[in-house]
């Protein structure tokens, strides 16, 4: 085993230790960006002037009336840049635009006293528009031709002579909504000047390190001008990756121009109106089968809703593409991948990044095609999942391929899968309008990020006289326990209890040129440069505790505290004594580690390579119960084993997968975005804008049985301590809850009968779903995918639901 996989004895990583921060939440004595500013003196707050309009063209901005509200200070336009007015890395996201690209879009910030006088001096400012035809549905782009960024396509193999060659042929369309990350903390940032012209900017961002590139080029500053700190988020889930950096912009061009301190913080509706979300996806396909059920050839076109600019859009995209296979191994296939242009929000990273969508194509696929091959849902999918030898599309090794199939069978046995089929079979023949569904489904996820110069990461370790530690490392923290990792990492590494170490804030003056905290790779990352740092400090000091003892270097441990030696009798010697003695002899006391992801490659033109280090598996069975009469239903039980390693931190993981579980619920059956997209004077307008008309999960939707289990004897080698990440995998084990809605809207219908669903499958759409199986049972259909008799006109489906599948022998 790699010295970075191997483990000492009394680690203090695999321990089940609470949030480094938990109580600080609990107690409310955690601070964020917008209570430090509430803290910071003469603070200004800013607020954006808004476009009425999903598309128009700024004629003037006149800014008068807004100067004479009592308490406004300033409005800042296009004019007060220094630099490039442009907030992006594509060069296509200007910070004050001469044209608006979505209702919502800022145009002008106003600076006040107080948040009343910035919104009344916002509403004061006279704009005068010129509107602009504009896209607002993905059908809409489609059908304009309307896109944005470079088309790719993952193939191998001939997916036409495969789909010709194949006993069935089904074809279909799958659609998916975005969805609002609705963190608790919305966007915010703080900015300060100091004499010398120094920019400071506490921001709530997956990103410090670019946010600091992104300021210096709005700013015309030079990065070392410029110090983006990030103390903790309230939740990010990929929204603040790369959109945290405009707001960030703002208040330090505020900053720079009034000498004060300038805070942002968007309230929740401007939160909802102005900010990406997860991409909406329309999938176009057809996949051939064996008679024995093996998924022959699959050939796709894949459009996502990109939004007014590109933002992170192709990456997005690429990684979905290469998410299609999931579990399963497809000999022929041939996925093309566009991103529409639309006047919304520009849609971001959100967790998954486009995984998810892609995922849901081949799910969706297997779930509606089980019943047209006369198999079992989980058995077609347990007969597609790979095996050792076989490569992904895109042409990487499935490593450890029998391990999809061990969680399966474990999976299946320790939630009594087979009894609890019989039980619900029992049931549904019991209950005329009450169904129970029940299903299985995988997930193999990848972990790198897309681009291979993210995967780096840098640390900062501190050991001070009296043998005390400080770490820094370039990882921001939003919830999800990677500074409680890095402590755990550190503790061990260095062998001493988690008492002698405390983490400090991120921040790029001390960790230069970091990645975000994103592509569930911030332990991987981070925890492999903070055991750098580690080994290199306790490379000096062995020598000096060896001195000590009377033993060589080679022969001295760390341990709980204290340092010993091969062979020499008694307690030991204190770590901090040690320290001391270092110190005396001119030790340096402090290094700075780095960590690089090996072996990957990846061609983005041709698709193909290993962009990931590795594949984290899962698997998920639930049972849901649905009422006929409304489409109303409950999750009953939710059984899941998910591969984390051997974990860094129990605890934190098992947190982590039943809220991932819960949010990728949330995606597939509640989470409803709606735009208007009529021709009327709110065209554009994001409708579902607040709590009361966005519904997010809650304790009423958790399973009433939620059990959650580690994968035991997982250790991964060439991972940090042997350990998998485990932030974005969890969330596509949600496709269990959907399946088992697909299986109980199936028991209304024929047993011989297609089931389509829409995505999000929320109590209405499974009730016009239900509506269509009950009607296709009334009239004895109980042929294929379409619901209707061979040689027959296909019924209308009803208003706002998928098509149905076609049926090709």
């Amino acid at each position: 085993m790699s010295s970075l996989s191997q483990r000492p004895q009394a680690p203090v990583v695999g321990l089940a230790v609470p949030h480094e921060s938990a109580r600080a939440h609990a107690t409310g004595q955690a601070l964020y960006t917008d209570d430090i500013a509430q803290r910071t003196a003469n603070t200004l707050t800013a607020w954006p002037v808004q476009s009425p309009h999903a598309h128009a063209r700024v004629r003037s901005i006149e800014a008068g009336a807004a100067l004479a509200v009592q308490g406004v200070v300033r409005v800042l336009t296009a004019a007060d840049v220094p630099g490039i007015n442009d907030a992006g890395i594509k060069g296509d996201e200007p910070l004050f635009p001469a044209e608006a690209m979505f209702r919502g879009h800022a145009v002008a910030w106003v600076l006040g006293e107080d948040q009343a006088a910035a919104r009344a001096g916002a509403a004061a400012v006279a704009v005068d528009w010129e509107p602009l035809p504009s896209i607002i549905s993905l059908a809409e782009a489609i059908e304009a031709g309307s896109f944005q960024g470079v088309a790719r396509t993952v193939r191998r193999g001939d997916a036409g002579a495969g789909l010709a060659t194949a006993h069935l042929v089904v074809s279909g369309t799958t659609e998916c909504s975005g969805q609002e990350h609705f963190y608790l903390e919305t966007q915010a940032a703080l900015a300060v000047v100091d004499e010398g012209g120094q920019v400071f900017v506490q921001s709530s961002t997956q990103h410090p390190s670019e946010a600091q590139e992104i300021l210096a080029q709005v700013l015309g500053l030079a990065s070392h001008d410029i110090t983006v700190q990030s103390l903790r988020m309230g939740g990010g889930f990929g929204g603040k990756e790369m959109q945290s950096h405009a707001y960030a912009a703002v208040a330090a061009l505020g900053t720079l121009l009034t000498g004060r301190p300038v805070r942002v913080r968007l309230n929740r509706t401007l939160d909802m109106t102005m900010t990406g979300k997860r991409h909406g996806f329309l999938m176009d396909w057809e996949a051939g089968f064996a008679e024995d059920g093996r998924l022959l050839a699959l050939k796709a076109q894949l459009t996502s809703d990109g939004g007014w600019c590109l933002d992170m859009s192709e990456a997005v995209m690429a990684r979905a593409l290469c998410h299609v296979d999931n579990a399963y191994y497809i000999p022929d296939i041939e996925l093309r991948g566009r991103i529409a242009h639309s006047n919304k929000t520009s849609q971001t990273a959100f967790r998954g990044f486009g995984g998810p969508q892609g995922m849901l194509l081949v799910e969706d696929i297997l779930g509606r095609s089980a019943p047209l091959l006369g198999i079992a849902p989980e058995e077609l999918r347990r007969r597609n999942f790979y095996s050792e030898g076989q490569s992904t599309p895109y042409g990487m090794p499935v490593r450890d391929a029998g391990r999809i199939t061990g969680i399966w069978e474990q999976l299946l046995e320790r939630s009594d899968f087979a009894v609890r089929r019989r039980e619900v079979d029992d049931f549904n023949a019991a209950h005329q309008n009450r169904k129970r569904g029940l299903a299985a489904t995988p997930v193999k996820f990848g972990i790198s990020f897309n681009l291979i110069a993210f995967n780096q990461a840098g640390a900062l370790v501190h050991v001070y006289k009296d043998g005390s530690v400080l770490i820094n490392h370039g990882g921001t923290e939003m919830g999800q326990g990677l500074h409680t990792k890095m402590l755990q990492v550190a503790a061990t590494a260095l062998g001493l209890p988690l008492s002698s170490i405390r983490l400090a804030p991120t921040r790029t003056d001390k960790v230069p040129n970091t990645s975000a905290t994103a592509a569930s790779s911030g332990s991987d990352l981070n925890g492999g440069a903070v055991k750098d740092a580690c080994g290199q400090i306790l490379a000096r000091l062995a020598p000096v505790a060896g001195a000590m003892m009377g033993v060589p270097a080679g022969d001295v441990r760390f341990s709980r505290g204290i340092v010993t030696g091969l062979g020499v009798a008694g307690p030991g010697v204190p770590f901090a004594d040690v320290v001391r003695q270092a110190y005396l002899q001119r030790v340096q006391l402090w290094a700075a580690g780095h960590y690089r992801t090996e072996g990957l490659h990846w061609n983005p033109e041709t698709m193909q390579g290993e962009p990931f280090k590795y594949f984290a598996c899962g698997a998920a069975v639930a049972e849901v119960e649905v009422d006929g009469f409304t489409g109303a239903y409950t999750q009953r039980r939710t059984d899941i084993i998910h591969d984390a390693g051997d974990s860094l931190s129990p605890m934190v993981d098992i947190g982590q997968i039943e809220g991932g579980y819960v949010q990728g619920v949330g995606w597939l059956t509640l989470e409803d975005l709606r735009w208007d997209d009529s021709g009327g004077p709110n065209r554009g307008m994001l409708l579902t804008q607040s709590a009361s008309t966005y519904k997010l999960p809650s304790f009423s939707e958790m399973p009433e049985v939620f059990n959650v289990h580690l994968l035991e004897h997982a250790v991964e080698e060439g991972a940090v301590y042997g350990s998998k990440a485990v932030g974005e995998p969890p969330l596509m084990l949600a496709f269990a809850a959907r399946e088992a809605l697909r299986d109980a809207v199936g028991a209304f219908g024929p047993a011989v009968r297609s089931t389509t669903l829409a995505s999000p499958a929320t109590p209405e759409a499974v009730f016009w779903a239900v509506h269509s199986a009950s009607d296709a049972a009334a009239r004895g259909h109980a042929n294929g995918g379409t619901g209707h008799t061979p040689g027959t006109p296909a019924p209308e489906p009803e208003s706002g639901q998928p098509q149905p599948a076609a049926v090709r022998p």
